[in-house]
């Protein structure tokens, strides 16, 4: 009986790894070439998405102020740099289904069954964490801000320091209302467990202030208001957990055969 060649084992091994890049490769392409298609019709409107944003704080600026530009080139820069994250945000369903595909193949049966929920709620979750941050915490924070200065001092804002601001706020408060989905991981792993999670709710809820505090003005209401929605999705986790309870071990085993 011939024996193969020594290298044949190698072979085997290397080949599927560089169709796994080819394959990882071309969904990459896909996602920036979507992320290109939606940023060109967007770029079209930048400063009218630009000033949108900039609402929450043009409106509670005192009369006769406005925004500046300290760069000569930020008048351009801002703008694109706007549009170009926000063709990021929109394109993140079609990305997610990227990473679903590039990774389903890996998957147990039960673990594809709760992935696409999983998905598409984290990506609900994130939208609804930036509207929270648009709609609720900025005019709040900018409210606070153009009132605690002197009133002798003009406040006119960069629109590139600006930009960055909100668009960390945006990133915080996205990744924030991802807790539920965090909770429920941790619950799947066996990092934790239900009751775990129970006994440590006082000092979520201390984190949850602490969070607040950091993200927030040093005031009670806006940190209440970004405590309070953390510890209820940290809560909300935890029914979650319950509800979608971890397949039993030999559901797996069953699988794998």
């Amino acid at each position: 009986m011939s024996q193969l060649p020594p290298n044949s084992t190698n072979d085997d091994k290397v080949q599927p790894l560089i169709s796994h890049l080819i394959e990882l490769r071309d969904r990459l392409l896909r996602s920036l070439l979507v992320i290109g298609v939606l940023f060109l019709p967007l770029f079209y409107f930048a400063n009218d998405l630009y000033i949108y944003l900039s609402t929450p704080l043009t409106n509670l600026l005192p009369e006769g102020t406005s925004m500046i530009a300290t760069d000569v080139a930020s008048p351009f820069f801002a703008p694109f740099k706007l549009t170009l994250v926000l063709a990021i945000f929109a394109g993140i369903p079609f990305i997610l289904h990227q990473i679903w595909g590039f990774i389903s193949p890996g998957l147990y049966r039960h673990e594809k069954r709760l992935a696409m929920p999983l998905l598409f709620s984290s990506v609900v979750l994130f939208y609804l964490g930036v509207a929270f941050a648009y709609y609720v915490v900025f005019p709040l924070i900018f409210g606070f801000f153009t009132s605690a200065g002197p009133e002798n001092v003009a406040m006119m804002t960069d629109i590139s320091s600006y930009l960055n601001f909100v668009l960390k706020l945006f990133f915080a408060f996205g990744i924030v209302f991802e807790i539920p989905i965090a909770t429920l991981l941790l619950l799947w792993s066996g990092a934790t467990t239900i009751e775990g999670l129970k006994e440590k709710r006082a000092y979520m809820i201390v984190a949850c202030f602490v969070v607040g505090m950091l993200l927030t003005p040093p005031d009670v209401i806006s940190q209440t208001l970004l405590a309070v929605p953390m510890w209820l999705l940290f809560e909300l986790g935890i029914i979650l957990g319950r509800i979608f309870a971890r397949p039993d071990s030999s559901d797996e085993a069953e699988e794998e055969v």
